[in-house]
């Protein structure tokens, strides 16, 4: 969860940081896979497949099987 001096430097308006706060209370709460042991090498995964959907888009790609 994000601590005020840490978003002070980040966020310089002080009326944003509750509703930030509420936010990251709820993500530290309901990501529970950021906890899990094979968490860096999923992570990993989901970034190169991202990597992919992405370089599929500009070079036209589909993904599809033709």
């Amino acid at each position: 969860m994000f601590r005020s001096d840490a978003l002070e430097g980040i966020v310089h308006d002080q009326a944003v940081w509750s509703p930030i706060h509420v936010i990251s209370g709820t993500l530290d709460k309901s990501l529970t896979e950021i906890f899990m042991p094979d968490y860096g090498p999923r992570l990993e995964a989901a970034k190169q497949c991202l990597r992919t959907d992405l370089s599929d888009e500009t070079t036209g790609s589909t993904g599809e099987s033709r």
